[in-house]
């Protein structure tokens, strides 16, 4: 992130396009556009949130794109934005979601959303899980007395409480794909 907006990156070899989707996203997000697949792999980095790409680009394909991301192991949440149909090869994709042009502002405005809302999720459940984890581990092995005693306990009690509030927040905005997502994350995780 700079300037503590989320980066978004757009692949896309239609230049006019890719300027489209970026003017529709800039006063929420840093935006990076690229022009072609190779770009797009360039202008890949730690700091991009969400990748949107274009499936279906000469030389350098979005499919090759999404594989290069994920083979440097970018968490970033990525969406194939493309003309082409999905067909059965997308489920052993790694992408999270799919767009199938023509794309409406809002349509990809609300799928940004998602993807961030998913990305945050994703840290405060791994988040939580580790807390949780920690807990367990001090109540097997500390007696009632000595953890009614700890303050670093009570902290962590209070800490594990307020991220499950916020979990709860954030999964208010869940749709029902998004659910499926996660729990499909889960699962391969």
């Amino acid at each position: 992130m700079s300037d503590g907006q989320p980066t978004v990156l757009i692949v896309d070899d239609e230049p006019d396009l890719a300027d489209l989707y970026a003017a529709w996203l800039a006063d929420s997000y840093d935006v990076r556009t690229a022009y072609g697949g190779e770009d797009g792999i360039e202008a890949a980095d730690e700091d991009v949130d969400v990748a949107l790409i274009d499936r279906l680009m000469p030389d350098t394909s979005g499919d090759e794109v999404l594989s290069a991301i994920r083979a440097a192991g970018y968490g970033c949440r990525v969406a194939m934005v493309t003309a082409v149909e999905p067909d059965f090869d997308i489920i052993e994709m790694g992408f999270d979601d799919y767009l199938v042009k023509p794309v409406r502002r809002e349509e990809l405005r609300d799928a940004v959303k998602q993807l961030l809302s998913r990305s945050e999720y994703d840290a405060q459940l791994r988040e939580y899980y580790a807390l949780v984890s920690k807990r367990a581990a001090l109540e097997t092995q500390k007696s009632e007395r000595e953890l009614e005693g700890s303050d670093a306990y009570a902290e962590l009690c209070e800490e594990i409480e307020e991220l499950s509030g916020k979990l709860d927040e954030t999964t208010a905005e869940f749709t029902t794909e998004d659910f499926e997502r996660a729990l499909q994350e889960l699962e391969d995780d």
